[in-house]
């Protein structure tokens, strides 16, 4: 998906669902360091297309810390470095850490176990899932795609990735949002 349909999508999306990509995005970007955003999913389905999304974020908007650990169940022997990293990396997750599961489906119980400890350590634990209440319970920050969501779960991913590129959004401080407010009632000020 390009950032012209991902930007579509913005459009036609309530707004809560683009601001819950954005809250998931900005909670991505809190991971400290290269190689500290540890992404996993279940044992059918590695999260391999959303991880290419954040190395492809981390690189263009200049944010290493987005650079991906892909952390699988089953590592094929004599795979890349890249992709042969197991789930013992999971179990030594530590503070200053990020782990993000991926997990349409509700997540196993070995794994449940692994994110209870990660979390334990000190790791941030963050989900996309599609609605599991025991996932979302562990997690600091929690994204449930439903089946029945205005968005697939593809969608999502996409959506989150790019957020997570995306420069934090200027808040408006109270003297910003009052001066709003005042030229929306009075006009805006014009020295004479």
């Amino acid at each position: 998906m390009d950032a012209a349909s991902v930007a579509f999508l913005r459009e036609v999306l309530s707004s809560a669902w683009v601001e819950g990509t954005r809250r998931l995005g900005r909670a991505l970007r809190s991971t400290r360091s290269p190689g500290g955003l540890l992404v996993v999913g279940t044992p059918e389905e590695d999260p391999w297309h959303l991880a290419a999304h954040l190395d492809d974020e981390a690189r263009l908007s200049g944010l290493p810390q987005l650079t991906p650990t892909l952390v699988r169940w089953s590592p094929p022997p004599g795979a890349p470095a890249h992709l042969s990293i197991g789930l013992e990396r999971v179990e030594a997750a530590r503070r200053g850490e990020t782990l993000l599961v991926v997990a349409e489906d509700p997540a196993p119980a070995p794994l449940l176990e692994r994110v209870d400890d990660a979390r334990r350590t000190g790791a941030t634990i963050l989900a996309l899932d599609g609605g599991d209440p025991e996932l979302e319970g562990l997690a600091h920050e929690a994204l449930a795609v439903p089946k029945a969501a205005p968005l697939s779960f593809d969608a999502a991913q996409h959506l989150v990735s790019m957020a997570a590129g995306e420069p934090p959004q200027h808040r408006l401080g109270l003297r910003e949002r009052l001066a709003r407010l005042a030229d929306r009632v009075t006009g805006p000020y014009v020295p004479e």
